[in-house]
């Protein structure tokens, strides 16, 4: 019988890797700190120099989600002639990670809500930073928590459409379509108005 080796280069990248693949398939349920050490070659322990437990493999997917969601938005953004362009892509670019990546998304929001204080938190407030900076500025009478009303508005629509996509009740053509509508009944709407800078 063979023994594994501890060391694997940089195993905790190619742990993340590996765990998101797993992610895809068989769920956050299916995850397996063991079973990611095989897949890796290393012995089973190798893991937990990295990952103290299966929750803080965890905790690091929904961060390393977090934290591409927030390249894509700032990416999404990069160049728009106005806030209401700006929101357009933005919209676009989050459905498609919340589609190409249904199961990462529900972990990440759902580590977010349970999370202590800490890395997760932290790049969830990346990412709400990064649609604070695509609504421009603040008005001088803009109400309190109008902008994070709005924030928390998008996010539910938006993914409310990947959702129907990635479950197939809707063609990716038709989210599409819903994306678009969604995101002019949005930018037009009292709170649009009012949260979002109008250049």
């Amino acid at each position: 019988m063979t023994t594994r080796p501890f060391h694997h280069g940089n195993l905790r990248a190619v742990l993340l890797e590996q765990a998101e693949g797993m992610l895809r398939t068989v769920g956050s349920d299916g995850l397996s700190l063991r079973e990611l050490a095989r897949q890796a070659g290393v012995s089973h322990g190798a893991p937990r120099s990295h990952f103290i437990d299966r929750q803080a493999l965890l905790d690091a997917l929904a961060e390393q989600g977090f934290d591409r969601l927030t390249r894509a938005v700032r990416s999404a953004v990069d160049g728009a002639e106005s806030a209401r362009v700006g929101f357009d892509r933005v919209a676009q670019a989050y459905v498609d990670f919340a589609i190409e990546d249904a199961a990462l998304m529900e972990l990440m929001f759902a580590a977010k809500t349970g999370a202590r204080p800490g890395a997760v938190q932290e790049a969830a407030g990346r990412l709400f930073g990064a649609l604070d900076d695509v609504m421009g500025p603040p008005g001088p009478t803009m109400a309190d928590g109008a902008r994070d009303t709005f924030k928390m508005l998008f996010g539910a629509t938006m993914q409310g459409i990947a959702a129907l996509v990635a479950s197939g009740r809707i063609a990716r053509a038709q989210g599409d379509v819903l994306v678009t509508a969604a995101m002019a009944m949005l930018l037009d709407s009292e709170l649009g108005r009012e949260v979002v800078a109008r250049h």
